[in-house]
C-alpha cells in the first residue's frame, strides 16, 4: 500500500465514502480503478452505462498496438511501459484461463517516402533504438504479397506490434479492481462534482431506476478525497467550461472476408497505409476466422457527433468507400464479401494529442482528468491507468506527460484566467 496515502487517509478520509472516485469505467477509467486499487486506495467507480456496453471507444474486437509511433517520438517511453503492462495483463488472463488478450503479429506501416506514416514511424524507431526494418516495395511484395504497394512506396516493419482485445481488457481491469475491494457501479450517471473542505462531492443518479419505469430517481451525493474523470466521448460537454478544444467524432469499422486468400490474411501483420489523395487506413489479420472477416477502418474519416445521438447505422455508401480504398492496397479484401460494419466514436483534440492532468479550472491536485485520446489511445490503456494513479496519489508521475498538458491550449489558459471554473457538469 502507498504509505503517503495511508498517512493521508488517517487524517482526511475518515467519514468519506472512498479515497478516490473514478468517473467513467471504460478503457481509461477501468485502468485507473485497477492501478489505484493495486496501490491500496479505496476506489468507488461510476459508469453511466451497463457493464460491457458498446457506447464508447472500447469495442470492435481488436485495437492495434505498436511502438514505432508516427504521431510523435515522445509517446514511445510511455508505450514501452504500456507494453510491459500488457504482458502483465496477459499473464493474469492466462492465470484465469481466459482467451488470448495480446496478439503479437508484427506491424507494417507503408506509403510514399517521406509520408507521415513511414517517416514518423522511422524517426520514432531510430530515436528510441527500436527494432525495425526499412522495406522497399519489392521486399514488401515478397514478404507480404497480399499488399499491393506501388513501385515507389516503402515501409517500416516492426516485430513488436499487433493487437489487443478491448472488451476483454476492460473486463479484466474491472475484475482486478473489484477483487481488491473497489466498489464499481454501472448504470450510474454523474451529474456534478464540487470541491469540499475535505476533497470532493459527487452527485450521481442510478439510471437503472429510470429504465425500470420509475420517475425521477433521487440523486445521491458521495464523497471522496480525490476524483479521476475519464468521460470518453462525453468529455466535450463535460469539460466545456475548461476551454479544452475537443469533439466527439463518429468512426466506422468494417469487416471483409479475403475469400480464397484467407491464409495470407489470417497470419499477416497489422498494417497502416497512406497514399497521396487517399485516406489513411489500418487493418488487422483475419484472426477470428474467415466468417468473421478481417477488420479495416479509415483512421481519420469521421464527422462531429453528439455522443447521445450517435447514428449507428452504416450506409451502403460508407461500405462502398471502404471497398474502393481496399482495392488499392489489400485487393483481396476489396473483392471479398462484406461481413459487418459498426460505428464507434473518437474524442479528438486539434493536435490529436491526449489530455491528461489536473482539471485546469480547479486549483488543486484533487481532480485529475483524462480525455481527448483522438483515436489512438487504447494501446496506452494500462500505462495511462498507472499515470492517473500516480497523479492522484502522488500529485506527480515518473512518466513524461508534458505533451498531454491541458494548459497547452490557448482556450484553456483563457478560461482558467477567468476563474470560477470549479464545477464538472452533466453527462459523465
Amino acid at each position: 500500500m502507498n504509505n503517503a496515502l495511508t498517512e493521508q487517509n488517517s487524517h482526511t478520509s475518515e467519514g468519506l465514502d472512498a479515497d478516490v472516485i473514478v468517473v467513467g469505467l471504460g478503457s481509461m477509467g477501468s485502468a485507473a480503478a485497477d492501478r489505484l486499487s493495486e496501490r491500496g486506495a479505496r476506489v468507488l467507480g461510476f459508469e453511466q452505462f451497463h457493464r460491457g456496453h458498446d457506447n464508447g471507444s472500447h469495442h470492435g474486437g481488436s485495437r492495434l498496438i505498436r511502438m514505432s509511433y508516427f504521431e510523435h517520438p515522445d509517446y514511445v517511453p510511455l508505450l514501452a511501459r504500456a507494453f510491459e503492462l500488457w504482458d502483465e495483463l496477459q499473464a493474469d488472463a492466462d492465470d484465469r484461463g481466459w482467451d488470448q488478450l495480446v496478439h503479437y503479429t508484427g506491424g507494417l506501416y507503408a506509403g510514399p517516402p517521406g509520408c507521415i506514416t513511414v517517416e514518423g514511424s522511422r524517426m520514432s524507431a531510430e530515436e528510441h533504438g527500436l527494432d525495425h526494418e526499412m522495406l522497399t516495395a519489392e521486399e514488401i511484395r515478397r514478404r507480404f504479397p497480399h499488399f499491393a504497394v506501388e513501385d515507389d512506396e516503402v515501409g517500416v516493419f516492426e516485430k513488436r506490434a499487433g493487437f489487443v482485445r478491448p472488451e476483454m481488457t476492460v473486463a479484466l481491469q474491472l475484475a482486478r479492481a473489484e477483487e481488491r475491494g473497489a466498489d464499481l457501479r454501472h448504470n450510474h450517471k454523474v451529474l456534478g462534482i464540487e470541491p469540499t473542505d475535505h476533497g470532493v462531492a459527487v452527485t450521481v443518479v442510478n439510471t437503472a431506476d429510470q429504465s425500470d419505469g420509475k420517475d425521477d430517481p433521487t440523486p445521491e451525493v458521495v464523497t471522496a478525497r480525490k476524483v479521476v474523470v475519464c468521460p470518453g466521448a462525453w468529455a466535450p460537454g463535460l469539460f466545456e467550461e475548461t476551454g479544452i478544444p475537443q469533439f466527439a467524432e463518429r468512426q466506422v469499422m468494417h469487416w471483409f472476408s479475403p475469400g480464397e486468400e484467407f491464409a495470407a490474411y489470417e497470419s499477416g501483420p497489422v498494417y497502416i497505409h497512406e497514399r497521396a489523395d487517399e485516406l489513411q487506413i489500418y487493418g488487422f489479420p483475419a484472426s477470428d476466422g474467415e466468417d468473421a472477416g478481417s477488420k479495416v477502418a479509415f483512421f481519420r474519416n469521421g464527422r462531429p457527433v453528439d455522443p447521445d445521438q450517435l447514428d449507428r447505422a452504416v450506409t451502403d455508401e460508407e461500405i462502398a468507400e471502404m471497398r474502393e480504398r481496399l482495392l488499392t492496397f489489400v485487393p483481396a479484401l476489396g473483392r471479398g464479401e462484406h461481413r459487418a460494419s459498426r460505428a464507434c466514436m473518437y474524442t479528438t483534440t486539434p493536435d490529436t494529442h491526449f489530455v491528461i492532468g489536473r482539471h485546469p479550472g480547479w486549483d488543486s491536485p484533487d481532480i485529475v482528468i483524462a480525455c481527448g485520446f483522438s483515436g489512438h489511445g487504447f494501446k496506452f490503456v494500462p500505462a495511462v491507468g498507472e499515470v492517473l494513479a500516480d497523479l492522484i496519489l502522488d500529485a506527480t508521475t515518473r512518466h513524461s506527460i508534458d505533451l498531454f498538458d491541458p494548459m497547452r491550449f490557448t482556450e484553456v489558459r483563457a478560461a482558467a484566467s477567468k476563474g470560477g471554473n470549479t464545477l464538472v457538469g452533466e453527462n459523465a
